[in-house]
């Protein structure tokens, strides 16, 4: 009896010691704050008037003051406007590829450790494939075999950004696959389905949320990269990589505000997605140690 006290107590210590609470604390703090940034983002991309990107000849190339934020172009359009609402694009387009690239990790995964070997050889042969081409050259590829614009973007992000969580998702359906209540559900004549259905998605569902979360900076950073380059959205949208692109021709005049500000803007959204799905990440793993 009194071993068994003393092993709890050791246990509870050893979990306070590697997630003490003002850890986890510190950790929300943080996801809130940057959750709260980006909502920011989104709400300015939302509500800011559209009619401030109509050309105004004689308010352009302005520099950055408090009827400008982000100052003016060579068109006299407002850049804070332009890169709300540039930044609002991107983020939907990295919503649509980063969920369509996440649901192709999820079925791949699976699939891998429910239909056998020859079936996870394939699959793991693919991933393979897919990871020794860098992500912006197959996006690029993919892009442009689709004619470009927002649909190649997409479908180029959901092609090309699965391998890595495909591949976290497949090891720990493995594991799921040796357990015991998923080899009882099996003798009793459960399909593959129902198991996958009933025992996976829900062990799972962690991992690809936070899986999801940390696409979004490689998508919406890949996408400005390909728009910067031409193959992305046309050039009249608003988008970040447009703007980033056509200020190139202005920097050598003075106005570094055309580059420098929606590159901030565009960094401070990569970085509040990168930190909201770190310390998500961070927080899933303290709940589920403490389960232990």
């Amino acid at each position: 009896m009194t071993r068994v006290m003393f092993d709890s107590v050791a246990r509870l210590q050893t979990r306070s010691a590697v997630y003490p609470i003002d850890y986890k604390r510190r950790s929300l703090l943080i996801l809130l704050t940057a959750a709260a940034l980006l909502m920011m983002l989104i709400m300015a991309g939302w509500l800011t008037n559209p009619d401030a990107l109509s050309v105004q000849l004689d308010q352009r190339n302005l520099p950055p003051s408090f009827q400008h934020l982000f100052g003016t172009d060579w068109l006299g359009r407002d850049m804070f406007v332009r890169v709300m609402k540039g930044l609002l694009l991107s983020i939907q387009t990295g919503l649509a590829g980063a969920v369509c690239s996440a649901m192709i990790a999820a079925v791949l995964g699976i699939a891998s450790a429910l239909f056998g070997r020859q079936a996870d050889r394939i699959i793991t042969w693919l991933t393979d494939l897919f990871l020794s081409v860098p992500h912006l050259v197959a996006l690029i590829l993919v892009a442009f075999v689709c004619g470009g614009g927002m649909k190649g973007i997409v479908i180029g992000i959901a092609l090309t950004h699965w391998p890595a969580l495909a591949r976290l998702i497949r090891a720990e359906a493995m594991q799921l696959m040796a357990a015991q209540y998923v080899q009882v559900s099996r003798r009793l004549g459960r399909s593959l389905f129902w198991i996958a259905r009933r025992h996976m998605l829900p062990h799972l569902l962690p991992q690809l949320t936070v899986g999801l979360i940390l696409l979004f900076p490689h998508a919406i950073l890949h996408e400005a990269a390909v728009t910067f380059i031409g193959l992305g959205l046309p050039p009249h949208q608003p988008a970040i990589g447009i703007i980033l692109s056509e200020s190139m021709r202005y920097l050598s005049s003075g106005m570094w505000w055309l580059a420098v500000l929606p590159g901030a803007a565009l960094l401070a959204a990569v970085r509040a997605f990168d930190v909201i799905g770190s310390h998500t990440k961070r927080l899933l793993d303290s709940q589920q140690y403490e389960r232990l």
